[in-house]
C-alpha cells in the first residue's frame, strides 16, 4: 500500500506529519530520519484499530490480511 503524507516543518524546529488518507493520523520527530521511523508506526496503529466488532454467523469467516 503507498500513502501519501505531506511533511511540514515545525515552527520549533524538527518536523511533523499528516496522512491525508488517514484522517486524525499524525505525528512528529526531531529530525527527518526519526519522522520517518515515527510515521511507519503511526501509520500501522492508525490502520490497526478495529472500530466495530464484525457480525458474523455460523458460516462466515474472519480473515486478517496484511497490506
Amino acid at each position: 500500500m503507498k500513502l501519501k503524507v505531506i511533511v511540514h516543518q515545525a515552527e520549533e524546529g524538527g518536523y511533523w506529519a499528516e496522512v491525508p488518507p488517514i484522517p486524525g493520523c499524525a505525528t512528529q520527530g526531531e529530525t527527518f530520519e526519526e519522522l520517518l521511523k515515527n510515521l511507519y508506526e503511526a501509520v500501522q496503529g492508525c490502520l490497526s484499530v478495529d472500530i466495530e466488532a464484525p457480525s458474523v454467523l455460523e458460516n462466515d469467516r474472519v480473515l486478517e490480511i496484511a497490506v
